[in-house]
């Protein structure tokens, strides 16, 4: 059985499987912390480009994060020791920076969590370098349609199986696979707690959404088919047949009548192409 707790946002919070029921002050948290965590992918759509390493990516993500007094929450957790996530062509999530240049046609997807006073903005955005085929561009934009079709779902009284079904129909009608070993988390004053946000699914079944929830969803979408398997480095996850894979996220607050967006980018480049 599902269980909710609402929270005093200056509590310690446990990680113990409730769903946090957050308040005035955690939707201003959540919007501050958000708001970098876009600016700051904004601000990667000019860095990605052909010849750009993926560790001065993350170099650049880190200098952003820290000049506006925040941290990243990936730096140091369970011993990562990198800014972001650089995941290219057929890596589906957790993929780690390093000297790998960006080659012309790759697509990447580059994923920010800034700890701001306390609150996690986690988000992150597919980009395109160079001159990139139809067929990883149609992934990409499919990608993104599972996002905002689950986005759109998000209000108190829907389930989450309402979104991950509505997700799952969106791209097997493509014939496009959905990845279900890694998935969509709550989030907040902690930086991934319940519940799980599953982007595959039966509607109606799940917990049900009430104002307050905070958390993200994240469709990985896959060329091929859905499986994955992680790398010895014990953090990579790639496609099992090599297929291309695309992913979008944003964070999220069930508000009384839909739903908060936190990281929508100020720009308004929430998704490719990005510049004419």
């Amino acid at each position: 059985m599902t269980e909710y707790m609402t929270v005093d946002e200056t509590d310690m919070l446990p990680r113990d499987g409730t769903i946090k029921l957050h308040g005035a002050a955690g939707f201003e948290g959540m919007r501050k912390a958000g708001r970098l965590a876009a600016q700051i992918l904004d601000a990667m759509v000019d860095v990605v480009q052909p010849g750009v390493t993926t560790a001065e990516i993350d170099r650049k993500v880190r200098e952003m994060t820290l000049d506006a007094g925040a941290v990243p929450a990936t730096l140091g957790y369970r011993g990562y020791t990198h800014s972001c996530c650089i995941s290219i062509n057929h890596v589906v999530c957790h993929g780690i920076p390093g000297d790998r240049q960006v080659k012309d046609g790759d697509i990447l997807n580059i994923d920010v969590t800034p700890l701001l006073d306390g609150w996690h903005g986690d988000t992150s955005r597919m980009y395109l370098a160079g001159d990139v085929s139809l067929k990883a561009r149609k992934l990409v934009q499919v990608t993104y349609e599972c996002l905002q079709i689950g986005i759109d779902l998000a209000r108190p009284g829907a389930r989450l199986g309402d979104i991950g079904s509505a997700i799952q129909r969106h791209a097997e009608r493509q014939r496009y696979g959905v990845v279900r070993d890694f998935c969509g988390h709550g989030l907040g004053r902690l930086f991934h707690d319940a519940p799980e946000v599953v982007h595959a699914g039966r509607p109606n079944t799940g917990p049900e959404l009430r104002p307050g929830m905070f958390f993200t969803i994240e469709p990985m979408i896959n060329l091929g088919k859905p499986a994955v398997k992680l790398l010895d480095d014990g953090w990579t996850a790639v496609t099992r047949d090599r297929s291309l894979s695309a992913q979008f996220e944003h964070s999220i607050g069930i508000t009384e009548d839909g739903c908060e967006i936190f990281t929508l980018s100020p720009e308004g480049l929430d998704a490719p192409p990005y510049r004419d």
